[in-house]
């Protein structure tokens, strides 16, 4: 998601370093250590030139070519949310993509995008956090505590605060990794100040005497310095008044009044009083806004005074400016003066302008601070497009959840909107509480949101994996989407998901069948989303094959008609990835779930199952076990958290099936507990909710498998019986596997014989390659039984012999044959002959490393990942009985494999 479209721009760019600055040298050489260190820390009070000294270093890190990105924080910045949208959207300037929901509450799921997306980058990052006093929310801190405690080492934040932030910095400073400048550093030398007052005023204009008083005077503080300066430059004789001023904090603002002010012309003052309501102003809304056609030339006099008018840096052509903070603060108490109907004027009179050009965050704001909200609900109801979207939703909830509700529901577009984007934040507690909160008042006569209602409960129905109740909803009771295409294929998608979660894969496809996307309805990401439902389908009926071509075209499809980090592209990104994954083409699933880590924290809920399971198992593929049940502990606890069960539970059997495979019974133990504790509730479950308890029956099958077959085919048995009712074809697939090893366990050589050849012919016809292939030894002993015992013919026969073809040729592979069979017949050596083949893409890899390519040169060759390189060099490895790159290219060469 790009956060930063309907964000204010200032609060990323730092103020412009003028010509006649101080450079703070020690300080800056002090910052410099941050290079090897994680945090920075600059704390003083406000006006000790904080802002100035990063912005200073900032620039030193540019001229060396470094990436850096500036966040200056808000007293807007109260809740986690808030915090989130804006430190994202300043870490996407840096390169960083981090795809997350359309609200963020968890610090664990902000925490697990932020440092999934910065495990991508490669590159010296430096962030800079500006008026971090701003931040209230413990999650907030919580959160940078967290990224500070995990923070990658390429990561350096720089955090400038009024206050110490209450961050837990003991262990930081343990491990020298954080750089501490404090307040008392923070004030000018005295020779900083004369050369302040040389600079600003040229050379001799000030004593040395002069210089000194002013610097005992002010402590150093860089504001009042800066205004002293001002004061010297416009009334020369106030310098023989230094030493009766008194330099206390209640003096300032009638220093401000007496030596700054009062030497400006009124229509000046009445100008910069004016300008002090904005965050940022240029010329045209200065004129507007002040009613004064002179305003330009007014904020060219500014410039000239020096008054402390800062120029933003952003792009276009526009300039635009914004005071000094303790300045700015000083003018506000003035304009307040003119009494709140003259201050709501200024405020509404801002709001439209801002709304003319197109800068809605701001126009709301504005609208909001003139105490009209009908007005900021105006604004957002006009700036809606024609037809919703999905990428239209996030910023418009932001926008609208500064309403109150009352004013919502009198706009019924609005409270549509609403209630569409609040249910699908993937948040269904606090979904159902707004919708009670606008169902109630809808009664009341808002006919069109009455009318919907019935598609936003289903939505939230969905998320809950309730699939009855939204069936039921969109069957029995009429969503009104006349003229609105995005509530029509919200309606499919949502029916067809429930339809297909339920395992009526007939009524899904004939659904979507019964209503073609007319040509003017292509541009519509929700188009697109319920076409892809289908492709969902596919997958739970079991039908990879063709899962993966619908996918794949929808893939495409979205990406050249969306951008390629859209919510539609990751939908069918995770459908393509989870297809291809079970058809075997490992470099395709990894390359569609690269760089989408969103998918696995704001997607829909089973699109985000797909992708954690499918990355869990390339994970595994790749990195081992430990890594994938890092990554799945991760997941469960996320799910946990939001309160989605069937999710968590899933994640939980996915590591019971890598500890048994891997031995480890005692970890498994105590997630079988958990999953028996589930499935309970769970037992009468209809739709998505029944894998619950299949999850636990196959955990338990695969518990007993070896040790207790027949308690093992019992589990399997009810495993069965639900998989059936809710038509999961690779379920069952894998069900008729492991069935095989505990029928031929226990003696029934025929029902064994019947369940293995089932499995083979489903597989072949659908391509459930990696159904197989997941279950290592096991899957390829009861291959080779069956081409010993009731070879297949045709099309399954050669599907078992490229499974075959996969594992390694070792010895030990062999004798697990000879062991259950007593030797092995023609058919299946041959297929344990074939174990040594190489992939077409293993081979092109062999061929490069023979070239002395690097694996980042192979990778930028091949269009692949780095480390899409090393997983198939260590599947080349296996294969090859070998441990160097040198031991395979001269197996290859020998073999004429490669030149």
């Amino acid at each position: 998601m790009q956060f930063t479209k309907l964000l204010i721009e200032t609060r990323f760019a730092p103020p412009r370093i003028g010509a006649l600055h101080v450079a703070r040298t020690e300080l800056l050489d002090a910052l410099a250590q941050v290079q090897q260190r994680a945090l920075a820390l600059v704390t003083g009070s406000a006006g000790y030139g904080k802002t100035t000294l990063l912005a200073q270093w900032r620039q030193r890190c540019l001229q060396d070519g470094a990436k850096v990105a500036w966040l200056s924080f808000t007293s807007d910045d109260k809740g986690f949310a808030d915090f989130c949208a804006v430190f994202f959207a300043a870490l996407q300037k840096l390169g960083v993509t981090i795809d997350v929901d359309l609200s963020v509450e968890s610090v664990d799921e902000a925490a697990s995008a932020l440092l999934g997306a910065l495990a991508r980058q490669s590159d010296e990052l430096y962030l800079i956090l500006d008026d971090y006093h701003h931040v209230e929310d413990p999650s907030a801190h919580r959160l940078v505590q967290r990224l500070l405690e995990r923070c990658p080492s390429h990561l350096h934040l720089l955090i400038a605060s009024r206050v110490t932030p209450p961050l837990s910095l003991g262990r930081l400073r343990v491990m020298d990794q954080v750089v501490e400048v404090e307040s008392a550093s923070l004030p000018f030398s005295s020779a900083e100040t004369r050369s302040f007052f040389e600079g600003n005023l040229g050379t001799g204009k000030v004593s040395a005497d002069d210089s000194s008083l002013i610097h005992e005077l002010t402590g150093g503080w860089p504001s009042c310095l800066q205004l002293v300066a001002i004061m010297l430059r416009n009334r020369p004789a106030a310098r023989a008044r230094l030493r009766d001023l008194v330099w206390r904090s209640n003096d300032l603002q009638t220093w401000l009044n007496e030596e700054v002010i009062a030497s400006l012309p009124p229509e000046i003052v009445e100008l910069a009083e004016t300008l002090s309501i904005f965050r940022r102003f240029n010329a045209s809304l200065a004129a507007f806004v002040a009613g004064d056609t002179a305003a330009p030339e007014r904020l060219v006099r500014m410039e000239q005074e020096n008054l402390p008018l800062q120029v933003v840096e952003l792009d276009g052509h526009v300039s635009w400016f914004r005071f000094h903070r303790l300045f700015a603060e000083f003018l506000n108490t003035r304009v307040e003066r003119r009494g709140a109907a003259a201050l709501a004027g200024l405020h509404r009179r801002a709001s439209h302008w801002f709304a003319e050009h197109d800068l809605l965050a701001e126009a709301v704001r504005h609208a909001t601070l003139a105490g009209d909200v009908e007005l900021a609900a105006r604004f957002i109801e006009r700036a809606a497009p024609a037809t919703w979207t999905l990428a239209y939703l996030a910023p418009a909830l932001t926008l609208l959840e500064r309403l109150p509700s009352e004013t919502v529901l009198a706009h019924p577009r609005l409270a549509q909107l609403a209630c569409l984007a609040i249910a699908l934040t993937l948040r269904p507690e606090r979904a159902e509480a707004r919708l009670a909160e606008l169902g109630a008042e809808a009664h009341t006569g808002r006919a069109s949101l009455m009318l919907t209602l019935p598609l936003v409960r289903a939505a939230i129905a969905l998320q809950r994996d309730d699939t009855a109740q939204a069936i039921d909803l969109l069957e029995s009771r009429h969503a009104d989407t006349t003229g609105n295409p995005f509530l029509r294929y919200l309606r499919l998608s949502i029916l067809a998901m429930a339809y297909a979660g339920a395992g009526r894969h007939a009524h899904a496809r004939a659904l979507l069948e019964s209503e073609p996307i007319p040509a003017a309805d292509r541009n519509n990401d929700m188009t697109l989303i319920a076409q892809s439902t289908l492709a969902l389908s596919l997958l739970l009926e079991g039908d990879a094959r063709e899962a993966a071509g619908l996918a794949a075209s929808l893939h495409a499809r979205a990406r050249a008609t969306f951008d390629e980090r859209s919510m539609c592209a990751n939908v069918c990104s995770a459908f393509l990835a989870d297809a291809c994954y079970e058809l075997d083409q490992i470099d395709e699933a990894r390359e569609t779930l690269a760089n989408r880590h969103g998918l696995l924290e704001s997607s829909g809920v089973e699109v985000t199952v797909l992708a954690s399971l499918c990355r869990a198992r390339l994970d595994l593929l790749q990195e081992g076990p430990e890594t994938a049940l890092a990554f799945l502990r991760q997941q469960a606890t996320r799910f946990r958290s939001l309160g989605y069960a069937r999710p968590f539970a899933l994640m939980l059997a996915e590591q019971v099936r890598i500890h048994v495979r891997h031995d480890h019974r005692d970890e498994a133990e105590p997630l079988l507990q958990t999953l028996d504790a589930m499935a309970q509730p769970h037992a009468g479950s209809r739709g998505f909710l029944t894998e619950i308890p299949i999850a636990a029956a196959m955990a338990h099958a695969r518990m007993n498998l070896h040790s207790d077959p027949a308690r093992a085919l019992e589990a399997l048995e009810k495993a069965r019986r639900l998989a059936l009712s809710i038509g999961r074809g690779r379920l069952l697939t894998l069900i008729d596997l492991l069935s095989a090893r505990a029928l031929a366990s226990l003696g029934r050589a025929e029902e064994a014989m019947t369940s293995r050849s089932r499995a083979v012919q489903y597989g072949c016809r659908y391509g459930l390659v990696r159904t197989f292939l997941d279950e290592g030894t096991l899957a390829r002993d009861e291959l080779v039984l069956l081409l010993d015992g009731q070879p297949p013919q045709g099309p399954a026969l050669e599907f078992v012999q490229a499974l075959l073809a996969t594992w390694p040729p070792v010895t030990s592979a062999k004798s697990a044959v000879s062991a259950r069979q007593g030797g092995g017949t023609r058919a299946a050596q041959t297929a344990l002959t074939q174990l040594t083949q190489l992939t077409q893409r293993e081979i092109e890899i062999l061929s490069l490393v023979g070239q002395a390519m690097s694996n980042k040169r192979i990778a930028l060759a091949l269009n692949i990942t780095v480390e899409t390189v090393k997983w198939n060099l260590r599947n080349v490895f296996a294969k090859l009985g070998v441990s160097r790159r040198y031991d395979a290219m001269v197996w290859a060469r020998g073999r004429k494999l490669i030149d």
